[in-house]
């Protein structure tokens, strides 16, 4: 038999759902405004107690009113709170079984695709999922089953919102760890974000490719275009990331791949007249970057990563000797249109040339006595004295080290 005290509560209870039931959208965002403040942070006792053991029963509620409304964004920032203190009470598994038993990832992954959504809602949808996921590895399975990791990497490339970006970022690398049946996917994913428009997700891709890349062991063959078009980045704090990663991959099967790329892009196509998009043309003080100045850009940032690689290993330094790097970094010194492609390719030669006789002996003959001292001499500056005659000669020089030369000279 039931207490006076229990009847109490179960009547109180029964009024409270009662109400819901009967609640327009006004009284129902008041009703969640009151859940939230009065519960958050709660554990699964202290909830089964505020509900006289019935707090499932609203659960079911709100997960009902969530699958019925969510696409008209419906109370919906309350309401992914609100199911968010379940989720996230301590001992309250049950709660998020209920969840899942409803289809609620597969409509947390809608909710990121929905282009008519807010932000704020997405990254309340974003904090859920990674509820779910903290659960456990069979709940980070269930997630990438359902097109999880697409959704996300998809709403990371794309969002506004630097806060809900974060947000996603803590979440892939959730699924990447713990997780050996869909990890590659997950990296897979984060390389489809690179190519973006926005630098912030290029920014956080990177840097979770990197903290991932002990985990999958060797990389795909797949990342070698996308990583090296980042470059193009006229971000600093993206092609930091970017090097960073590049550092971690010499150790990888995938490095001549991206050694060949790198000195690729230091002879870009010949100059092409520029072009502007049309914001350009609407408002000339706009300008819109497109080739060749992405090109130059790129360029730049490899001849800057060639130094950096080049310094932290003999034996890469050797591989880009023989992939003709003095040649390509004769090249870019000779580029009188980007001042960077000059600095960052006089800097990295430099080493070269001082690292390895035989590079001396043909770089010296190849700009000439007076020249080249005032190359050994500033490095950082000599470029800016340079007439267009020399920058040509630089450019069309056809200097080819043999192939084993590196090693014997080093």
């Amino acid at each position: 038999m039931t207490s006076v005290k229990e009847q109490e509560a179960i009547r109180k209870l029964m009024v409270f759902l009662q109400e819901w039931d009967s609640a327009h959208k006004v009284a129902r965002s008041r009703i969640l405004d009151s859940f939230i403040k009065s519960n958050d942070g709660k554990t699964e006792p202290e909830l089964e107690l505020e509900f006289s053991q019935g707090a499932s029963l609203f659960l079911a509620r709100l997960t009902t009113w969530l699958r019925m409304t969510y696409m008209y964004s419906t109370c919906l920032n309350q309401l992914l709170k609100s199911i968010g203190i379940f989720l996230s009470a301590a001992s309250g598994r049950r709660y998020l079984i209920e969840f899942l038993e409803i289809g609620g990832v597969l409509i947390l992954l809608e909710i990121l695709g929905l282009n008519h959504l807010k932000e704020e809602d997405k990254r309340e949808s974003v904090k859920l999922l990674q509820l779910i996921a903290d659960a456990g590895r069979k709940y980070k399975e269930l997630i990438c089953e359902s097109y999880g990791v697409r959704s996300l990497a998809e709403f990371l490339a794309t969002s506004n919102s630097a806060e809900a970006q974060a947000d996603v970022q803590v979440l892939m690398d959730s699924l990447g760890r713990g997780n050996p049946k869909y990890q590659n996917q997950v990296y897979k994913g984060l390389v489809a974000v690179l190519p973006c428009a926005s630098p912030q997700a290029q920014q956080l891709a990177l840097q979770t490719l990197r903290a991932m890349q002990d985990t999958v062991g060797e990389a795909p063959s797949v990342l070698v275009e996308p990583l090296l078009g980042v470059l193009r980045s006229v971000r600093l704090e993206v092609q930091y990331e970017a090097i960073q990663l590049l550092k971690a991959l010499m150790a990888q099967e995938v490095r001549p791949a991206l050694l060949k790329g790198l000195v690729a892009l230091l002879t870009p196509p010949k100059k092409k007249a520029f072009t502007f998009c049309d914001e350009t043309a609407k408002d000339p003080t706009t300008l819109c970057l497109r080739e060749p100045v992405l090109v130059y850009i790129q360029q730049a940032a490899a001849a800057k990563v060639i130094g950096v690689l080049a310094k932290e290993s003999a034996e890469v330094a050797e591989e880009l000797i023989q992939l003709k790097v003095v040649h390509g970094l004769m090249v870019a010194v000779g580029n009188l249109d980007h001042v960077a492609s000059q600095r960052h390719a006089s800097v990295s030669l430099e080493y070269f040339v001082r690292t390895f006789p035989f590079v001396e002996e043909c770089v010296k003959k190849a700009l000439g006595h007076t020249l080249f001292q005032r190359f050994m001499d500033s490095p950082e500056a000599w470029y800016t004295k340079m007439d267009p005659d020399q920058a040509e000669e630089l450019a069309s020089n056809i200097m080819d080290i043999p192939r084993d030369m590196a090693r014997m000279q080093s």
